[in-house]
């Protein structure tokens, strides 16, 4: 196989685990709004549950990593065909994207689990 191919199968692989885990935490991130919903948590209650809480802590980590896996194979082809990116140019746009993804939303679920 080739290392373009090697590549392509390496993306695609990639996309679709990460797409798994994603609808996961979809659905119970959808859960757990509905419960803070249903209970009238205010936003100052929602923090004062979440800081220190290791689980919730790891479940919005790993959700962040999924995005940001997610979002590199999804970027990089629509930077290939609808923005005519070369495939360096749209490979590096699609690393720059996702590391944002990865920084600003690890950092949003530290600020949010810690004291």
């Amino acid at each position: 196989m080739s290392n373009r191919a090697t590549l392509q199968t390496r993306l695609w692989y990639w996309q679709h685990v990460s797409a798994a885990v994603l609808t996961l935490c979809i659905v119970v991130h959808i859960g757990v709004i509905f419960y803070a919903m249903r209970g009238g948590l205010t936003g100052s209650e929602i923090l004062e549950r979440t800081r220190g809480n290791w689980v919730f802590g790891t479940f919005y980590a790993v959700f962040v990593l999924a995005c940001a896996v997610h979002v590199f194979g999804g970027l990089r082809n629509v930077a290939q065909e609808w923005f005519a990116m070369g495939r360096t140019g749209a490979l590096l746009f699609a690393r720059l994207f996702s590391a944002a993804i990865l920084i600003l939303g690890l950092v949003a679920v530290y600020a949010v689990t810690t004291s």
